[in-house]
């Protein structure tokens, strides 16, 4: 399933190919191998992905997380929640305690979902709501909280888990972004699926 998913996005322009993955490529040939530029084109596309494979299994949080991470208190008003959203330009944030532990996630969707919008969740149905509406669709949230819409518990993973294993994560629990936690729980980064795809094209960030 993974060399699929490999095969779907853009190459990295550079990557260290080991012996290693050479050989895994050649184990990939059936039968003799007769070294033409043609086998040899073969070889080094399937190494290639192998290389890239491992890096999926290798890479960590912890090398592709952002440590900058924008965060809102468990008994921030809603409002405020979606002020700071809107000034960092991000579709979600993780919701933290008076000790800086993750407690949950607030999305874009929870808020349209707190404001009554069931269905195909996204800012035209929003519109669409609120036209056909007297007042506004805000009101049945409007003096609540983070903790009052938040998913709880959040979904969270450990600084040496693999971008494979979040990968997996995104895909089967259906989300954009997990927070990166210590063995206490406290936030020391977020993966988001652009994070992903960007040590995937064009290798791990620095």
């Amino acid at each position: 399933m993974l060399e699929k998913e490999v095969k779907a996005v853009h190459l990295p322009e550079s990557i260290d190919l080991t012996e290693e993955d050479v050989l895994e490529a050649m184990k990939e040939i059936p039968g003799y191998i007769d070294i033409t530029p043609r086998d040899f084109k073969e070889i080094y596309s399937l190494a290639y992905i192998q290389a890239l494979s491992r890096l999926w299994r290798e890479i960590t949080a912890a090398r592709i997380m952002t440590r900058d991470v924008v965060v809102v208190s468990e008994e921030a008003p809603l409002a405020e929640v979606a002020a700071v959203m809107g000034k960092h330009g991000v579709s979600g944030v993780p919701v933290v305690d008076k000790d800086g532990r993750v407690t949950g996630i607030i999305s874009e969707k929870d808020f349209l979902t707190g404001m009554g919008v069931t269905g195909l969740q996204n800012f035209m149905t929003l519109v669409a709501n609120c036209l056909a509406t007297k007042g506004c669709v805000a009101l049945p949230i409007k003096k609540q909280f983070a903790r009052d819409i938040m998913i709880s518990p959040p979904i969270t993973v450990a600084s040496d888990t693999s971008m494979q294993e979040i990968a997996v994560l995104f895909t089967s629990r259906n989300i954009n972004r997990v927070p990166v936690v210590d063995v206490e729980g406290k936030i020391i980064g977020i993966v988001t699926r652009a994070d992903l795809l960007q040590a995937t094209c064009l290798g791990e960030r620095p």
